[in-house]
């Protein structure tokens, strides 16, 4: 599994899932809140199994001058 959830996309998706779970434990908004795990799942294994149809990451890609190669 590649990571596809990186930045703050993977920030969001925590604070909202923790969020609607604080909200569902405390009987605020209901057991849908529940649903707040998928959120926080992706955001934790920083891998959304939804962006995989459509080709999307939030990750950045490797800079080639952080890269380096072993000098001769």
């Amino acid at each position: 599994m590649k990571s596809n959830v990186g930045g703050w996309d993977r920030v969001l998706r925590v604070v909202v899932g923790v969020a609607l779970i604080v909200g569902a434990v405390s009987g605020v908004i209901g057991a849908w809140g529940w649903l707040g795990l998928v959120p926080l799942a992706t955001g934790l294994f920083r891998f959304c199994p939804a962006y995989l149809p459509f080709g999307w990451s939030s990750c950045r890609a490797p800079s080639s001058s952080s890269q380096t190669e072993p000098k001769p």
